[in-house]
Order: C-alpha cells, then sequence, then structure tokens
C-alpha cells in the first residue's frame, strides 16, 4: 500500500472539506459534466459552481477535460488522488435524499447534450482530424487499430474503415453509450470499452484488448502529466513497425510549472521523446475557434532501425 504524504492528504481534505464540493465531487464520479450540468443539480449559480470546481481541480481531486466542443469535469486519473475521493464517498449513504436529488438531476441536464451526441457531434475540426489521418497513412486496411477517447467522431470513423479489427477506449459510460450509437448510426465495426483512460487500464482490461496494435490513435487527453502516462502505455500496445497518432488540444500543453515556458509544440515532442517515441509529422490544427496538435510517431528502436536499414552497410 503506496503511503500519501501529510501535505497531500491536507489538501485533499481541505478542497473537499466543504458541503457543496463534497456533493460535486459525488456527481464528478457518475461521469464527465459540465459546469452547466453541475449547476442545474445542485442548484446553484455556475459562476458560484466555477469557483467551486476550480478549488476542486486545484487540490488534485478533479480534472477539467475537454469532449468536442464541451468542457466537462470528472474525477481525477492521478491513482492517489481517485483512491482517496473513493475512500472518502465511501462513506456517505448513497440513498441520501440530497445526493439522491444530485444526481437525478444532473442526469436530466446531461439528457440533451448526450442525445445529440448519440446521433454524431461531427465538427469541422473533426473533419480536418480526419483529413490528416487519411493523408498520414491511416486509409488502407491494416492490422488491428486502437482509439483512446471518443471526442471526434470522425476519428473513430477513419478507424473502423481503416481496419475490421478497431476497438476504442471510452471516458465514460455516456460516452461509451454515444460511440456505439455512432458506431450503428454508420454502419461501423468497432468494439467500444469503457474506461478512465488507457493509462489505467490494469491488467484484466489489458486481456480485454487481447492483442498489440498496429495503429494506436489518441484523442485528447486530461492535462499533461494524464497524457505523458498515456504515451508510455499507448507505445506498450503498438506492435512492431505500428504507428501512433496523438491529437492533443493546444491549450493543454500552453501550462508550465517550470520558469521558462516552453512551446506546445517543443514540448509534444519532448513528451513523445521521453515515451521513446519518435515524431514523424507535427502538424497544427484549427477549425471554428479550436486549436489541436496533431502528431505521428513511431517507437524509438524501430525508427533507429528503419534509419540504420535506410543508410546501408558501412564501407
Amino acid at each position: 500500500m503506496n503511503r500519501i504524504p501529510l501535505a497531500d492528504v491536507v489538501k485533499w481534505l481541505q478542497a473537499a472539506g466543504e458541503p457543496s464540493r463534497l456533493r460535486l465531487l459525488a456527481l464528478c464520479t457518475e461521469g464527465a459534466l459540465s459546469v452547466s450540468d453541475l449547476a442545474q443539480a445542485l442548484r446553484q449559480s455556475e459562476p458560484r459552481v466555477s469557483r467551486h470546481l476550480k478549488i476542486l481541480s486545484e487540490g488534485g481531486l478533479i480534472v477539467r477535460m475537454r469532449q468536442g466542443q464541451w468542457v466537462h469535469y470528472r474525477v481525477a486519473d492521478q491513482a492517489e488522488a481517485a483512491s482517496f475521493v473513493r475512500g472518502l464517498l465511501a462513506q456517505l449513504d448513497r440513498s441520501d435524499p440530497v445526493l439522491l436529488r444530485d444526481r437525478t438531476a444532473a442526469r436530466a441536464a446531461a439528457a440533451p447534450r448526450t442525445e445529440r451526441a448519440a446521433h454524431g457531434a461531427e465538427s469541422r475540426l473533426g473533419r480536418a482530424i480526419a483529413g490528416f489521418i487519411t493523408a498520414s497513412g491511416l486509409s488502407e486496411p491494416r492490422g488491428a487499430v486502437l482509439v483512446i477517447g471518443v471526442s471526434h467522431p470522425e476519428l473513430l470513423e477513419c478507424a473502423a474503415r481503416a481496419s475490421p479489427r478497431c476497438t476504442a477506449v471510452a471516458p465514460s459510460r455516456r460516452a461509451a453509450q454515444a460511440a456505439r450509437a455512432f458506431a450503428e448510426r454508420r454502419g461501423l465495426s468497432c468494439r467500444i470499452l469503457e474506461g478512465a483512460g488507457v493509462e489505467l487500464l490494469g491488467d484484466a482490461d489489458m486481456v480485454r484488448l487481447g492483442e498489440a496494435f498496429a495503429a494506436v490513435l489518441v484523442d485528447s487527453s486530461a492535462g499533461e502529466e494524464a497524457f505523458a502516462r498515456t504515451l508510455q502505455r499507448a507505445r506498450g500496445l503498438l506492435a512492431p513497425g505500428g504507428r501512433l497518432w496523438v491529437f492533443e488540444r493546444y491549450e493543454s500543453l500552453e501550462g508550465s510549472r517550470e520558469r521558462v515556458v516552453e512551446h506546445p509544440l517543443a514540448r509534444l515532442r519532448r513528451l513523445l521523446g521521453d515515451a521513446s517515441l519518435v515524431c514523424e509529422r507535427l502538424s497544427p490544427l484549427e477549425a471554428d475557434g479550436e486549436h489541436v496538435l496533431a502528431a505521428v510517431a513511431r517507437p524509438l528502436v524501430v525508427a533507429a532501425a528503419a534509419e540504420a536499414g535506410a543508410a546501408g552497410p558501412a564501407a
């Protein structure tokens, strides 16, 4: 059992130790919800709820994530923080009238958006992503393909059209339901699993995935730490000769805790390098005010071998 520093526990207790924030934390375990959803559930103003969410986020208990054009909040990916949240909420009576009312109201608030998502929330940015995928070589039938995240249905469609063995990991039950509805409507053959993130998948989940993949596509993540873990896990899922496609929101790579601010393009290259991946292609994509960095990479060992082969035998 991992021992948690006193400072972290105090920080988490301070963040969660307020009635509204504890209710918000309980709702965020139900799935990814927007500020509007949460404000309606708690019957509070959006600015007030946003302040509570900021405290929970700064305390490391929840993360802000973007799915297509919507911003949602869910429980943090970091293992110790997630374990703390589960242990704290396990002490609550889930049949408490206040918590029951919150859950019912949150589901009702999110229902219209869920319905729209179920019919496929295609976008200009999604089409730009699909164009990048096609132009960079994922257009012909190949081995198994894995999609991590389903923010853009066009990406899922590209993967399913490229391979009859397509698997997608959705970040929540709601996202998985929307992805399945989209796949059915488009006539796509794709297995869709539910998981908080591929970096958190356990051994049983890996058995469910069942194979190495010729291509892995990462459709945004929640913050740099989760993104770095996702890259590490995704690299391990690649079959020999496999390639990785990455689509990460520009703003998620802008922040820095260091004194020297790193440009998002340089940061993405570095994060790929830290995961022993060589960036083959890197391109910014923009549509309707949304900005994404798109990259194609391959494992460092494979890249080095390919370069050695191209150089030919030494004289």
